[in-house]
């Protein structure tokens, strides 16, 4: 019995033996580290909400066995004495040419090369992290592994830095302190004549002059001047119709002179308060009164006058033409004969002060323009935010009551409240673009950013702040270049950040040093991270000091932080800590 326990025994160890002789996993397992691997990017990044890379490998020749096959699965592991896996991508699988396995074929005699890619989903364990190998034979049903190889850094998460400094849009005023206003009238003469006849005065036109005097007076406007441009028929006397003309705006100031002073409109006896043109003769009014009339041989009349460009000769064809032609004595030329008036007034506006004074004590009483111009002349926001409430009560229709009240209620971080009164504006007006923006800021606040995406679109034209808000937006999203596009010409944190994401880093530090946040800690911190990616270690130490002075807590996030890896073991950057 004895003997045969040790046949058996001896049978195991010859068959066990045998088995090892023919594994090649082994001699793989203690080659494995031969095998190369380059990763990119190397540290490995954040990109929107997920974390993608790719792999590529070189397998030496006389490594990998016929019938062999390797599993290898890339894991993020955190960094120290006992590392635990983080996540794991998925398992790249590589075979021999001889093996009946799926997988990436690779040659004994020859070796070869590999590729692979893989996104996962982004989870903060994964900052401070190191990404590796891990690595296991299979050879006829037995398994071996490798070991975990380092391959990698863990993730940069820069894009987390984005500020949500949304830009909100205030629906503006049309509120003008000076409205200009203007009449005109026209008085018309018999031939030969500039007496101004009692029926011109009672003319439609000329009654309407003497009501926008009237109403001018009752409203305090400032009256401005008067313009007078006379004229006479081109049927007459060179000489007689320039003079003609002349004592025709003689003769309509003096109309206007009692008129004027009746309504009691103050200053009109100045000297420069009526401008007086005597104009001739009126060829051009002739010809686009003839132009313009009906007439059946018009064609043939602006044909024969365009022949003469002698005055005289002008004066004798209109001489016969009126003389032939009825219509023309009728209907053209006792239109021509006139003084053509001016009258310019200013309506000036109500006071800064009084209505500062009204929009608290009697805001019904001012127009909308009114309300929402008072709010421009107070600094505080409470004070605003009452106004603007004001106008949305008085002038509920108004989408810039409700848009405005919303307004300052972001600036004072009540998104929630802010967000009613966005809807509300797009009830007044559905369509309104700069309504659009700021309800999509509330949403993207919120944590809605499809929605917020989608009322963006709907805002574009609405201003550069639209397009600033999507480059928000686009940086969260990981796509950097429209960040830099859609951020525009804006000096902030947000555009240097996304110049720097886009590859840039020079041109992130002169964007965060010509904006109004460049004192704060993280535009330092901001160019310490520039500073890693040139590798100007001063550069980054300098600023990182100057981070740590303004916000310690950046510290913690520092000594984490996979942009610094390679100043890990740096004197100057651990003794900041």
């Amino acid at each position: 019995m004895m003997r045969k326990n040790r046949l058996n025994i001896a049978l195991a160890i010859f068959i066990t033996g045998g088995m090892l002789a023919c594994n090649p996993l082994k001699k793989m397992s203690e080659e494995a580290e031969n095998v190369k691997y380059t990763v990119n990017p190397n540290p490995l990044e954040l990109h929107g909400d997920s974390v993608a890379m790719s792999i590529s490998g070189k397998i030496p020749p006389e490594y990998f066995h016929k019938k062999a096959v390797v599993e290898v699965t890339p894991v993020l592991r955190t960094k120290g004495t006992n590392p635990e896996v983080v996540q794991e991508f998925e398992t790249l699988t590589l075979v021999g040419e001889a093996a009946t396995a799926e997988g990436q074929k690779i040659t004994q005699a020859s070796g070869g090369s590999f590729k692979y890619e893989d996104k996962i989903e982004y989870k903060d364990a994964m900052v401070y992290a190191s990404l590796d190998a891990k690595i296991v034979g299979v050879f006829k049903g037995n398994k071996k592994e490798f070991g975990i190889f380092p391959i990698g850094e863990g993730t940069k998460i820069t894009p987390r830095l984005v500020m949500a400094d949304e830009k909100p849009i205030l629906g503006q005023d049309e509120f003008v302190k000076v409205v200009p206003k203007k009449l005109d009238a026209q008085i018309n003469y018999l031939v030969n004549s500039s007496q101004v006849r009692s029926t011109e005065l009672r003319d439609e036109d000329y009654s309407a002059l003497k009501d926008f005097l009237k109403e001018g007076v009752e409203k305090g406007w400032v009256f401005k001047g008067v313009k007078v441009a006379s004229y006479a028929s081109p049927d007459g006397e060179i000489s007689l119709n320039e003079n003609l003309a002349n004592d025709r705006a003689k003769s309509a100031k003096n109309a206007l002179m009692s008129d004027f002073r009746r309504a009691k409109v103050e200053g009109y006896k100045d000297d420069a308060f009526f401008s007086l043109e005597g104009k001739g003769e009126d060829w051009e009014g002739f010809k686009s009164k003839m132009e313009a009339s009906d007439i059946k041989d018009k064609a043939l009349i602006l044909r024969v006058l365009q022949m003469y460009s002698d005055l005289n000769e002008r004066e004798k064809e209109i001489k016969n033409l009126a003389a032939t032609y009825t219509e023309v004595a009728e209907k053209i030329l006792p239109e021509l004969r006139r003084s053509a008036i001016t009258v310019m007034a200013e309506e000036q506006a109500r006071s800064d002060e009084e209505i500062s004074r009204l929009v608290k004590a009697a805001p019904d009483s001012l127009s909308i323009e009114e309300i929402l111009y008072a709010a421009t002349l107070t600094e505080d926001l409470n004070e605003k935010l009452s106004i603007y409430q004001s106008a949305k009560k008085v002038y509920p229709k108004d989408w810039r009551g409700h848009n405005n009240t919303g307004y300052i209620l972001l600036l004072q971080n009540k998104a929630n409240e802010a967000k009613a009164e966005f809807e509300a504006a797009l009830e007044a007006d559905a369509s309104n673009k700069i309504a659009s923006n700021n309800l999509g800021i509330c949403h993207k606040l919120a944590g809605n950013t499809s929605k917020a995406k989608e009322l963006y679109e709907a805002a574009k034209g609405a201003g550069n702040e639209v397009n600033y808000n999507i480059g928000i937006i686009n940086i969260m999203e990981g796509n950097y270049s429209a960040a830099t596009t859609n951020l525009g010409n804006y000096k902030s944190f947000n555009t240097a950040l996304a110049k720097l994401l886009n590859g840039d880093p020079g041109a992130a530090i002169k964007t965060i040093d010509g904006s109004d946040e460049k004192d704060m800690a993280l535009a330092y911190y901001l160019k310490a991270v520039a500073g890693a990616r040139t590798g100007n270690n001063e550069l980054t130490i300098n600023n990182l000091k100057t981070a740590f002075s303004k916000d310690a807590s950046l510290k913690k996030r520092a000594m984490k932080d996979i942009e610094f890896i390679k100043l890990a073991q740096d004197e100057a950057f651990r003794n900041l800590f």
